[in-house]
């Protein structure tokens, strides 16, 4: 079985090679299981800003249900660890370390209801292959009860990802093709 340093490489690649623009569509099956499980209550939901020849999830703010979103971004803070905090897609971001935009600390973080994941590749059994730092797999290991979604094109399924004791499954995997 390959290592996670040999799958990562190779998802990136594949990803940067097959990505494509994605239709408001894409969010639908996304946006029924939230309205579902959170009915008519605010939702803290926390994203991620696109790079990397990630799934664009800003196109969700282009849909009417970002009325009832408050959206939360991560910011490292310290040594290997992350928080989230609020933004609006009028706000200006700042670089991290890693080249990535994150939102300015201004207030208090906030633990999400609902977290969107980014990924490189993920199985059937809804586990990820993250970027090796371990950010995502620490923060939902402190914080258990958030709903996480791994956002992702269909093409980044891999059969049977190695998996460590760190590593923490997602609940549902959003692809182009559906949620499951």
């Amino acid at each position: 079985m390959p290592n996670k340093y040999i799958l990562r490489k190779k998802y990136y690649a594949i990803r940067k090679k097959n990505y494509f623009n994605i239709k408001l569509s894409y969010f639908d099956p996304l946006i029924k299981l939230i309205q579902k499980k959170y009915n008519k209550r605010i939702i803290n939901l926390c994203s991620y800003y696109p790079s990397s020849f990630e799934v664009n999830v800003l196109r969700i703010f282009e849909t009417s249900f970002a009325n009832r979103v408050k959206v939360f971004l991560p910011t490292l803070t310290g040594s290997n660890s992350m928080h989230f905090y609020q933004w609006n897609n009028q706000d200006t971001l700042q670089i991290n370390k890693f080249g990535m935009l994150e939102p300015f600390k201004s207030q208090k973080h906030l633990v999400p209801n609902i977290m969107l994941v980014p990924l490189l590749a993920y199985d059937s059994k809804k586990n990820r292959l993250g970027y090796g730092k371990g950010f995502y797999d620490r923060y939902l290991k402190k914080y258990k009860n958030i709903l996480t979604i791994g956002i992702a094109f269909s093409f980044q399924k891999y059969h049977k990802l190695p998996m460590s004791s760190n590593d923490v499954k997602i609940d549902y995997i959003l692809t182009e093709k559906g949620i499951f």
